[in-house]
């Protein structure tokens, strides 16, 4: 049986959305043709992924295992048709997705010089899809900062850098030098405690026993700024990136003992174009 892509995208807007009528609107489809969609896949792969009453839309264990599978299945699908576009247009384009705080201009001009041919087009990525513009194939190598999922990447070290902590400028702490984890551990993180290990080794157990206060929805640095002059709570990131975004209202103190953020190259293994391990190769020049 050939799985139908279309349905499998009309599948994953009601898994996100929950609701049938919100995903046919996201769709911009009628809400009886989704979900007819709907039952027809489940009936071609013979199994119920929604429990479906008059108040609510629920996933099946079946149907969040289908929605783990269609996403990056999707991903995928995108990304063939366009690199088939691109493909279309001659070998002239490479494409590269930068984070915040990294600047790529001197590696960007040796390779143009290099290839005076190439068109180099840049995108700013964030922490939710420095990964998924890979996948999906908006951009043909992408500077992350780990870590990062890396099944099916080919992933290059370039450099490391020093990481400080984000402070309202009235915090207890924000006229120090530099501070301790130990010294933050009672500070309520604005990111996955698993992307700041050693804090969260510590927090948990001072905490041990405590429901932890929920980390608001961050989507960019200006958001995650925001909420630490709002006193909301405080964040850790790579020095280059509060160095950009300065502000008066907030301070970037240095941490003793944090491991560095960790700088790569990364691409999908499945690309062989020289282009990339060369890029590469560039970018870690310091």
């Amino acid at each position: 049986m050939d799985v139908d892509l279309r349905k499998l995208r009309y599948f994953v807007a009601v898994a996100e959305e929950l609701h049938f009528g919100r995903a046919a609107e996201r769709l911009h489809i009628a809400q009886p043709v989704l979900s007819r969609q709907i039952r027809a896949l489940e009936d071609e792969l013979h199994v119920q992924v929604f429990v479906r009453t008059k108040r609510s839309t629920e996933l099946t264990p079946a149907g969040r295992q289908l929605l783990d599978d269609a996403r990056p299945l999707l991903a995928s699908a995108e990304a063939l048709r366009r690199r088939a576009v691109l493909a279309s247009r001659g070998p002239s384009t490479f494409t590269i997705g930068f984070m915040p705080g990294i600047t790529v201009t001197s590696a960007v001009r040796i390779l143009t010089e290099r290839h005076p041919e190439l068109t180099v087009e840049l995108v700013r990525t964030s922490w939710d899809d420095q990964v998924e513009v890979l996948r999906d194939g908006r951009v043909d190598v992408s500077i992350v900062r780990l870590p990062i999922d890396q099944r099916g990447l080919s992933v290059r070290p370039l450099f490391d850098e020093p990481r400080v902590v984000m402070l309202r400028s009235d915090h207890r702490l924000a006229g120090k030098e530099s501070v301790a984890i130990a010294d933050l551990a009672g500070e309520h993180l604005l990111q996955d405690p698993d992307a700041v290990p050693e804090w969260r080794d510590i927090a948990l157990e001072l905490r041990e026993g405590q429901t932890r206060r929920p980390i608001p929805g961050i989507h960019s640095v200006e958001e995650k700024l925001e909420h630490v002059a709002a006193g909301t709570g405080i964040s850790v990131i790579p020095l280059s990136t509060a160095s950009f975004y300065t502000r008066s209202d907030v301070v970037a103190i240095p941490v003793d003992d944090i491991s560095p953020n960790h700088v790569c190259a990364a691409w999908t293994a499945n690309r062989r174009s020289p282009l990339l391990p060369e890029f590469a190769e560039i970018a870690a020049i310091p």
